[in-house]
């Protein structure tokens, strides 16, 4: 199966950090993810109750991560990408995790990692 649903630039404030100065602010990460999902079920009924919803999914993360506290950005996706594989009908997941602003002359630094259902 080659369909994905995908959530991309999903921003989402939270502590996180492994310095003294970053445990005293909330920072902006951003999302951008990828998930297995066989889409002709859906596309056949034209049923939203059948489809994987990404609203559904953003929410969830959301709310996840703005009430963590992770020093590290691997620690944070991990642990994310876990909640999507275990809550939604998901086989694979493509978590890309970036905080802007990290380095001095970059965009963004982070993490991108993919993991499947059962190979944990």
């Amino acid at each position: 199966m080659s369909d994905k649903v995908f959530i991309e630039g999903l921003e989402i404030e939270t502590l996180i950090g492994i310095y003294d100065w970053e445990r005293r602010i909330r920072q902006t990460l951003v999302f951008d993810i990828e998930m297995a999902f066989d889409n002709r079920i859906p596309a056949a009924s034209d049923d939203i109750a059948l489809t994987l919803n990404y609203k559904d999914v953003s929410k969830r993360l959301i709310d996840y991560v703005g009430q963590s506290g992770f020093g590290l950005v691997e620690t944070l996706a991990e642990r994310c990408a876990e909640i999507i594989l275990a809550e939604f009908k998901v086989s694979h997941v493509r978590l890309k995790l970036s905080k802007p602003g990290a380095v001095r002359g970059a965009r963004a630094v982070g993490v991108i990692i993919e993991r499947e259902k059962g190979s944990e």
